[in-house]
């Protein structure tokens, strides 16, 4: 299901952004956590903390961070954002985020730090679907390669069609209850302790798992969102910083 709406930029009363920024970064290769790699002076988390602010300025901002870190705690607390101690895989921190919510939130966006230079219409647009009444919404793009499938060996099996296939992004918005509750049918809340389910790769993962019953809708994402991981990344996303202005 596609959605097409796109919401006023406020947010609403009840909405929380959590931005998952508790990866080491290794595939970077500048030895220190991702979301502090410095883009055009300025860290990873700083540029995406500025986007989630001029996009939702009154959501409650939550970031989770490495074990003891102080760095990234640091610049959350200057953009106004509360920081939470992640876990060991994207999945377990956004679950101890989850449990960090302040009590009067009923809609949650997760959004990861990497994309960082995602464009304010793509959380109106993933807002508008959750205003209108569904509860997992996920930001895609269109697959424009050509994709081939293989074996176990390794073998092409052949093309397969991209006009089925789309790219998934961030920000992923939810109702707070349907989150909580897949989390923890997944057991992945915080006094679980259970490691995650396999084939679990998003958000809205869980949701498709343990809660078939909500459809996932789709949003259009944009080609801006892309997920800064490899030091060509941080290339193309200079260059979209300067194109900014």
């Amino acid at each position: 299901m596609m959605h097409h709406r796109t919401a006023s930029p406020s947010a609403p009363d009840g909405l929380a952004v959590v931005v998952v920024a508790a990866g080491s970064g290794t595939r970077l290769g500048y030895g220190m956590p991702k979301a502090l790699v410095p883009l055009s002076g300025r860290p990873l988390l700083e540029h995406a903390l500025t986007t989630v602010r001029e996009a939702l300025p009154a959501a409650s901002l939550l970031v989770t961070v490495p074990a003891g870190d102080t760095e990234l705690t640091a610049v959350a607390a200057a953009c106004g954002a509360r920081a939470v101690t992640g876990g060991a895989t994207r999945a377990q921190s956004v679950a101890r985020a989850l449990a960090a919510l302040p009590s009067g939130v009923t809609r949650v966006l997760v959004h990861d730090a990497a994309r960082c230079l995602t464009p304010p219409a793509v959380f109106a647009r993933v807002l508008a679907a959750l205003q209108d009444g569904a509860q997992a919404v996920v930001p895609v793009t269109e697959v424009t390669d050509t994709v081939r499938g293989v074996d176990p060996a390794g073998r092409s099996t052949g093309t397969v069609d991209r006009a089925a296939l789309r790219a998934v992004q961030t920000p992923q918005g939810f109702g707070r209850a349907l989150l909580e509750r897949v989390n923890g049918a997944a057991g992945l809340l915080p006094d679980r302790g259970a490691e995650d389910p396999a084939g679990i790769t998003d958000d809205a993962s869980l949701v498709e798992r343990y809660a078939p019953e909500h459809p996932v809708v789709l949003v259009a994402g944009d080609l801006e969102s892309f997920k800064i991981t490899r030091p060509l990344d941080l290339v193309l996303a200079r260059a979209v910083v300067e194109s900014r202005g």
